[in-house]
């Protein structure tokens, strides 16, 4: 996995972003297994609460062509801050197994975590699933 391209990708894609309400733009670039990559932007709505995060929409476009195995994902925000996925994208992710979480603010700044790290404990219906 080449994680510059991908944090690059996330750039591109923070471009497309639609934030008039919070001035904050954020980039998402979700790697599947197959090499595939989609790119994700958050979409404010005045209705806040129907606004959708970068992540979401990256998984949401990859799902809806029919990916459901994921290796890795790109998330950039600010030029001087780290913008992390919120619980809600941790738990949509989650829903397709443990992968790469990497937080930007440029190619050479990038922090990586592990899905299953950020959220534990989050929900599912299989009993003893992590």
């Amino acid at each position: 996995m080449n994680k510059t391209r991908l944090i690059t990708m996330a750039m591109q894609a923070r471009e497309n972003a639609y934030a008039p309400y919070s001035g904050f733009k954020v980039g998402a670039a979700l790697l599947t297994k197959a090499g595939t990559v989609y790119g994700g932007c958050n979409i404010e709505n005045a209705s806040y609460g129907l606004t959708v995060c970068a992540e979401r929409t990256a998984v949401y476009k990859a799902v809806s062509e029919g990916e459901r195995v994921f290796q890795a994902i790109a998330v950039i925000g600010g030029e001087q801050t780290y913008a992390y996925p919120c619980g809600a994208c941790l738990q949509v992710l989650r829903e397709f197994g443990n992968l790469l979480i990497i937080t930007a603010i440029s190619v050479d700044a990038y922090q990586e975590q592990m899905l299953y790290d950020m959220i534990p404990f989050g929900f599912s219906w299989e009993k003893n699933r992590r």
